[in-house]
């Protein structure tokens, strides 16, 4: 492989954890929110649960951009395939993190807004998402910490 495509690859690592993150907690965001609109046209209060239920994916980005700075230094053949198999994949593994856990806040809006006393148990599945991002967040800073410097 050319140096130009080696670097290529080994930068696109570093930037897709944030980019890719980005992604999926907008998208994520954006289908709690959605379902948090919906809510708040059918009850009469208690709307601060839904707003705050429907940012939960959010916290996704976070990861994406430790994770960026993290994988951040200069981009050698030594180091790209490494930088671009961990960024890369954990990259789309936050992506769809955030997708996932918008769907369970909006499952979570949805079915507490008829029966708001399931709010706080409604939230677990979202939850139980978010710790699959740590994990998956944890993952890459240990096996990064093997990446060479440059």
């Amino acid at each position: 492989m050319d140096a130009f495509l080696v670097s290529l690859l080994g930068w696109i690592g570093i930037y897709s954890p944030i980019a890719l993150a980005s992604i999926g907690s907008a998208v994520g965001c954006t289908r709690a929110g959605k379902a948090a609109c919906g809510a708040m046209l059918e009850v009469d209060g208690g709307y601060g649960r839904y707003i705050g239920l429907a940012v939960l994916p959010s916290s996704i980005v976070i990861y994406g951009i430790v994770l960026m700075f993290t994988l951040n230094r200069t981009v050698v053949a030594a180091n790209a395939p490494g930088l671009f198999g961990i960024g890369a994949l954990v990259g789309v593994a936050l992506l769809f993190l955030g997708i996932l856990q918008g769907e369970c806040c909006a499952a979570a809006i949805n079915a507490s807004k008829g029966k708001p006393e399931i709010f706080g148990i409604s939230v677990t599945p979202a939850a139980i998402v978010e710790g699959f991002g740590v994990f998956a967040f944890v993952f890459a800073l240990i096996v990064s910490g093997g990446i060479p410097k440059g």
